[in-house]
């Protein structure tokens, strides 16, 4: 029997060209018993790894493997030949093999980070006649780029440095094993005298499954958050303790198990408060339920400390904008401010709830649409801001609150929202990423529209869902029957429901049941056909000299994996050639991105000037992305707005909804996976293209962009009908 970690809808690899990453070992029955030890040491040393560790052997029963599978969430058994099989498996780019001889004893990121060829430590041996030479071990340690290899050969060897493969025959005479060993291979038995050092380094990792799992979880520093849940949950059953508590229920926090951080934590919490964070984070995980007025409850016991008070504040007035109790919102900002009146959280919530001038006198309910979608504020993402306009410009030229009713899409739906609601001639929802479970949970949907299904079905006025996205990442699992359900309701209430990319109407179908299928429909985000949204002339009369590069950092393990410092690199090495043709300028959508001109300076001496978009009225961000003569983009709305304006635009493929896009306008030469091994050169000879031949690049645009025009005005004209007018 083989066991393997079943495959998720959620996880899909070759969308954005993530490299999946295996830890391999072979073993007979003779070497399991020393697989354990392997295994835990790789877990003590490398605390922030979780990778696959697949065991290949030649027919053992299921059952042995029960043990490896107590100590790792991603244990894989699959039947082997032999060790040579580590160079044919199928399902990883990059595989990392061990031998049951074998313990870790550092770090062994660079491994990870290995591109190209197979790695390996070329060992010092005598031939029969005593003459010395170099060669990689039949057992030795490998890192095998599938790409590139399916056997061993001197002309894919890449050289890996002897800590990774350190034999102990060097360790004669009790010599003290090296510090700087990563990985200590043993070349005879693991308790063989005159070896006693080596010996003691592999015995610190012989643990019983408690004593392995208190030590894990006793580990300083950021863990794998798979790992974590995987080894504190039995240890807290077994050493119940606050802190451990806390632990468990943190990691299932984010790992969206809500219910189960909640269920973990209000045992042993009750009402103390003496232990603050713990019930800011129970709060927190109540709110993410909808249970709000037990999050309150929670979230009002952690401001009884001074350290825990800022962020406690901040959390409560959150939550009361989301119950719509602007008021509370506001004074517990106040409140959190004179706790600390540097905390930057309750900074923005005091901001953002307090009195607004008077607005223009709107339309009769009935003549409004009303928009239910992300409105971003403040120093909030420049993409989030330009979406919402683009949205409302297909429908109506008045884009104003005398126009349309603003409902946050976070916001909760209650009666008297969905009062408001159906007193308009229509309801539009998005677009934007918003089939998304984690950037403001909720209990109700599971998704970013905060909406009970039972006050959904009960939505009266003609409800459009217009250009919506699937924005899951590669490798990003989640539970999805609550959002499934939602789903349904959303689809049979809808009279339109289109989704801004076919990658994401794939995906949603596949949740759906058969008779819904086919009500799920292809609708551009609008911010790709602006030139045709707007009177007057389509194009600059004539554009600056410039090319800007956007990249993201949200959920960066999710976007570059183990392959940041290759990015880095390889985007610097392209930028260099760049600025010998143009002016080379960053796009910041929000503060956070501009880590990677910080990391560019630091890591490898290129300085580039930066347009802090986030700070732009959103004709400021079309002006300046509709003058520039190219756009490398990370960010979806990096691609599409430019694209929108009718500039040229590449691609860092970091999440499927870029390839999504670049799919759907048949256009995906304009993408390069942030993973691609020479994506320094490939984006440098695409952007010289781009350059050489601009009239070209930009005729392209256009021609892309007429079918995604042509598809938008006719739903629009349908739209127009359901919605009385256009």
């Amino acid at each position: 029997m083989t066991h393997t970690v079943p495959s998720s809808a959620d996880d899909r690899s070759t969308v954005t060209g993530r490299r999946r990453i295996a830890f391999a070992v072979h073993t007979d029955t003779a070497g399991l018993s020393a697989l354990p030890t392997l295994l835990r040491s790789l877990a003590l040393t490398n605390p922030g790894v979780c990778e696959d560790f697949v065991v290949l052997h030649p027919g053992l029963p299921d059952s042995s493997f029960d043990g490896l599978r107590r100590l790792h969430p991603r244990v894989v058994t699959r039947r082997a030949d032999g060790r040579g099989d580590v160079f044919r498996l199928d399902g990883y780019d990059t595989v990392v093999a061990f031998t049951p001889a074998m313990v870790v004893l550092g770090d062994i990121g660079e491994l990870l980070r290995l591109r190209h060829g197979v790695g390996a430590v070329r060992q010092l041996v005598c031939d029969a006649e005593g003459r010395e030479r170099r060669t990689v071990l039949p057992d030795g340690l490998l890192v095998v780029q599938r790409a590139d290899a399916d056997g061993m050969s001197e002309d894919v060897l890449t050289p890996v440095d002897a800590r990774y493969d350190f034999l102990t025959r060097r360790l004669h005479d009790d010599t003290p094993v090296p510090a700087h060993v990563a990985v200590l291979h043993f070349t005879g038995p693991f308790d063989e005298p005159g070896y006693g050092p080596a010996a003691e380094a592999r015995r610190r990792f012989e643990l019983d499954d408690e004593e392995f799992r208190a030590a894990y979880c006793a580990l300083r520093g950021e863990k794998h958050p798979d790992l974590l849940a995987h080894l504190a949950p039995p240890l807290l059953q077994a050493r119940p303790s606050l802190d451990l508590a806390r632990t468990v229920a943190d990691v299932y926090r984010r790992q969206g198990r809500h219910d189960e951080a909640v269920d973990v934590l209000a045992p042993v919490v009750g009402d103390r408060l003496d232990a603050p964070r713990c019930q800011e984070t129970l709060g927190v995980c109540l709110m993410a339920l909808s249970r709000y007025d037990e999050a309150e409850a929670r979230l009002l016991l952690a401001t009884a400390s001074p350290d825990a008070a800022p962020r406690a504040f901040a959390q409560l007035a959150r939550l009361a904008w989301l119950c719509g109790r602007e008021e509370d919102a506001h004074a517990y900002a106040r409140d959190g401010l004179e706790a600390d009146p540097t905390d930057a959280g309750c900074h923005a919530w005091y901001v953002r709830t307090r009195a607004d001038a008077p607005e223009p006198e709107a339309l009769p309910a009935a003549e409004q649409l009303a928009h239910v979608a992300l409105f971003a504020e403040g120093q909030e993402n420049a993409g989030d801001k330009v979406l919402p306009e683009a949205v409302r410009t297909c429908f109506d030229a008045g884009t104003g609150s005398r126009h349309w009713y603003e409902q946050p899409v976070h916001r909760l739906v209650d009666e008297a929202a969905l009062e408001e609601l159906n007193a308009r001639r229509g309801v539009v929802v998005g677009g934007g990423g918003l089939f998304l479970p984690d950037t403001s949970p909720n209990g109700n949907s599971h998704w970013q529209w905060n909406v009970p299904d039972d006050l959904l079905s009960r939505l009266t006025a003609p409800l459009a869902v217009f250009a919506v996205g699937y924005n899951v990442f590669d490798g990003q699992l989640y539970r999805r029957s609550r959002f499934a359900e939602s789903l349904r309701v959303l689809v049979e209430r809808s009279a339109f429901f289109g989704l801004r990319n076919h990658g994401s109407i794939e995906r949603v179908r596949e949740l759906l049941p058969a008779p819904l299928r086919d009500r799920v429909r292809y609708q551009p985000c609008p911010t790709t056909v602006w030139r045709h949204l707007v009177p007057g002339p389509l194009d600059p009369v004539e554009r600056a000299d410039t090319v800007l590069v956007n990249c993201a950092y949200d959920r960066a393990g999710l976007r570059f994996g183990h392959d940041y410092g290759h990015f880095l690199a390889q985007t610097a090495l392209a930028l260099k050639g760049l600025r010998e043709r143009a002016d080379v300028r960053y796009a910041a959508h929000m503060p956070a991105d501009e880590r990677f001109v910080h990391d560019l300076r630091r890591e490898h001496g290129v300085a580039l000037p930066v347009e802090q978009l986030y700070d732009m009225t959103n004709d400021g961000i079309r002006e300046l992305y509709g003058r520039s003569r190219l756009v490398i983009g990370m960010r979806g709305h990096a691609g599409m707005i430019p694209f929108g304006c009718g500039t040229p635009i590449l691609s860092l493929v970091s999440h499927p909804k870029l390839a999504y896009f670049l799919s759907d306008i048949g256009r995906e030469e304009w993408g390069l996976s942030v993973h691609d091994r020479a994506l320094g050169p490939r984006l440098l000879e695409r952007a010289a293209a781009v350059l050489d031949d601009h009239a070209a690049a930009v005729a392209d645009v256009h021609g892309a962009q007429k079918l995604l025009w042509e598809t938008t005005r006719s739903n629009l004209d349908e739209l127009g009908k359901t919605f009385g007018r256009t």
